[in-house]
């Protein structure tokens, strides 16, 4: 780029295009810096006398170089994934904004990468967040009006190009969720744990196929896993609760690995979330509820169930994100799904 100088009053042959790089008045329109220059308004600058300003610096674009708003719109559209649409740019902004309901995902590491290129810009919500259709979830940006097509090229290169997004959002999937309690939970309190859980999983789009309570005994556990986790009407969640998380020889246990499942993770990395454990069976996850988070306290399990229902499997993987921010105190409470948000606030 090269910097060239408009004089009130004189005419700029060879400037269209060029971008201003200050505010101006001009015939009591206000033009904003970054805007690229017509023949029509360099005409309307030499023409305006009452401009009272001295010589205006503007920005004339060479090869290699690109304006702000299309740098813009070209990272965005490398940084951008499934379920985000673009608005803008406006002033070498561009909103990514979440077409439907569901949980946000950011390659939190290769996102720092990107943003160690001056004059790159993007800035995301948690990676993790619980988002609904319309809510703004990311912004691309470039500093100054003109910018080497370079450095946009290889921010694009780090963000994906498209081919992995650092940006996406999973939409909630209609998935059946079934639910084991053993008759260890109080006939009192189930009730209370069945609307509760009605919330949870119906709130986020999926539906309850059962609710069943078992003696806490080897055999009958074996056989309402069993049912809900084989055949054709299996369910993809299955919930469970009375289970005791830390104790090998508990029923759900001992059924999991008779049934040739296998439990991925005792607690996981959040508080409260240590009582939490997650397994699977086939295709189907399993999710132990602590005590808890059984009835109506928000947990660390309302971070994991919304990943669960987008189809997202039980690995390692999932759990492990859920360290970031996994400290969910009162003030984390804008973490949790909206249903989780008016529970009892976890102690922190």
């Amino acid at each position: 780029m090269r910097l060239e100088r408009l004089i009130p009053g004189r005419r700029a042959p060879g400037l269209a295009g060029a971008v201003l790089a200050r505010d101006l008045r001009v015939g009591g329109a206000r033009w904003s810096k970054g805007r690229r220059l017509s023949e029509a308004d360099l005409e309307a600058f030499a023409a305006d006398p009452s401009l009272g300003v001295g010589p205006v610096t503007v920005i004339v674009l060479e090869a290699g170089d690109l304006h702000e708003d299309e740098a813009a719109i070209r990272l965005a559209g490398a940084v951008a994934g499934p379920g985000l649409s673009r608005r803008g740019p406006s002033q070498s902004r561009v909103d990514l904004v979440a077409e439907h309901d569901g949980v946000l995902h950011v390659r939190t590491t290769a996102l720092e990468r990107l943003n160690r290129l001056d004059p790159l810009e993007v800035f995301t919500r948690l990676d993790g967040s619980i988002v609904a259709a319309g809510d703004l979830v990311a912004s691309v940006k470039v500093a100054p009006h003109v910018v080497a097509a370079s450095v946009v090229a290889t921010g694009a290169k780090i963000a994906g190009d498209g081919r992995r997004p650092l940006v996406r959002v999973a939409p909630f999937r209609p998935m059946r969720v079934a639910v084991i309690v053993k008759e260890s939970l109080r006939a009192a309190d189930r009730p209370r744990f069945e609307t509760s859980v009605r919330d949870k999983v119906e709130s986020l789009g999926s539906t309850i196929v059962g609710i069943d309570y078992v003696t806490d005994e080897d055999a009958p556990v074996a056989a309402a896993l069993a049912h809900h986790a084989r055949g054709r009407r299996r369910a993809d969640v299955i919930l469970t609760a009375g289970g005791r998380s830390t104790d090998p020889s508990d029923p759900f246990f001992v059924a999991i690995e008779a049934l040739r499942g296998r439990v991925v993770r005792h607690g996981v990395p959040a508080h409260p979330g240590s009582m939490l454990w997650l397994a699977r069976v086939g295709r189907t996850a399993i999710l132990g509820l602590p005590t808890c988070g059984a009835y109506s306290k928000a947990t660390a399990a309302d971070l994991l169930l919304p990943r669960l229902l987008t189809g997202e499997p039980p690995t390692l993987r999932t759990v492990s994100h859920l360290g970031h921010g996994g400290v969910l105190t009162r003030e984390m409470r804008f973490r949790f799904p909206p249903y989780a948000r008016g529970l009892e606030a976890p102690d922190g």
